[in-house]
């Protein structure tokens, strides 16, 4: 009950922050949004494209989790996985919040929960991930950013809900370990304390689900 009431406490305190104390919304924000969506990225900060992409391939690495998790969930998985696409932590927290601890895995794997436990899965989604990182670390201009980060409300909030992202991975870990027979807790706080490359390894490193036997 504590975990959850520490979630919904955090995605109103962010709710609020993004809204009514994160710097003013700039004039340009729809053009650079839309510049980003749409590839036109020549005069956009490398670390703005990478953040803006990664959180469009982190809610991959979260479905690799979500959509086992959500086998057994009275709400559905799916509908808060896809809103994390847009919204990022805004629609991931309350899956967070209102999910159960769920250890076991019940039936049989269909196609796309193959898909999302599969090795490969976690590998392509590293590469992105790795890719994205690389290039926004390599060629991003880090005073542009920073100056952006307290004057823009867009890069402000977006940053903010990458940390997030990343940092609250963790939360659905421990009952995907125990799901997957893992038990050692070296395991879980080497993912917890790396945030998103913990993630990224985890995924693509991690044995295969366990299923029951009929």
């Amino acid at each position: 009950m504590q975990k959850k009431i520490a979630l919904w406490a955090l995605w109103l305190g962010f709710i609020l922050y993004a809204f009514f104390l994160a710097p003013p919304e700039s004039p340009e924000t729809w053009s650079v949004i839309q510049n980003l969506a749409t590839g036109k990225l020549q005069d956009i900060n490398p670390i703005i494209i990478a953040v803006f992409n990664l959180l469009g391939v982190i809610p991959l690495l979260y479905g690799c989790l979500i959509y086992i998790d959500g086998r057994v969930q009275k709400i559905p998985a799916w509908l808060f996985s896809l809103g994390s696409f847009g919204v990022g932590a805004f629609a991931l927290i309350p899956y967070l919040a209102l999910r159960e601890p769920n250890e076991t895995f019940i039936g049989q794997k269909n196609w796309w929960l193959k898909l999302m436990d599969s090795r490969w899965t976690g590998g392509a989604i590293a590469i992105a991930a790795l890719t994205l990182l690389g290039y926004g670390l390599t060629n991003g201009d880090w005073n542009d950013f920073i100056q952006q980060w307290q004057t823009s409300r867009f890069v402000h909030v977006m940053s903010l809900d990458f940390c997030l992202v990343c940092l609250l991975f963790p939360v659905l870990l421990k009952d995907d370990m125990t799901r997957r027979g893992l038990k050692d807790q070296r395991i879980f706080w080497a993912v917890a304390l790396v945030p998103l490359l913990g993630a990224i390894a985890y995924v693509t490193l991690r044995p295969p689900l366990i299923t029951p036997e009929y």
